[in-house]
């Protein structure tokens, strides 16, 4: 995927979108990894994700909003990923099958160093 069509993608599904597109203009490193998953295991696993980051008390974008419609969506979605250059955000995109839309979008500040930037996609 292209940066520039990623940046297109990226409207107002969520209020994280716009961060996420910033962040994409700034030069953040992305990927879109290949393979579909299905929605409602991305519902589970973000639902959880979301108890875990309010019992700590870390920041979020968007993350209640993308578990709603991860959970009221029916076909197997494409994931990617956006990371801030200062590395302070990361965003997970989720992409219908063919990637070229994006149904919703969660940003996640972050609280330490990760292992690495997500590669950047060709």
């Amino acid at each position: 995927m292209k940066r520039d069509r990623l940046v297109e993608m990226l409207g107002e599904q969520t209020t994280a979108c716009g961060p996420a597109r910033d962040a994409l203009v700034a030069g953040g490193a992305f990927v879109v990894w290949d393979g579909l998953v299905p929605a409602d295991h991305l519902a589970h696993t973000y639902r959880t994700r979301l108890r875990i980051t309010q019992k700590r008390g870390q920041p979020t974008l968007a993350l209640a909003a993308t578990v709603d419609i991860l959970a009221h969506t029916q076909e197997p979605l494409r994931i990617g990923r956006i990371d801030a250059a200062d590395m302070s955000w990361a965003f997970m995109l989720f992409l219908n099958a063919t990637a070229t839309a994006v149904l919703a979008c969660t940003g996640v500040a972050r609280s330490e160093p990760s292992a690495g930037p997500a590669t950047d996609a060709k």
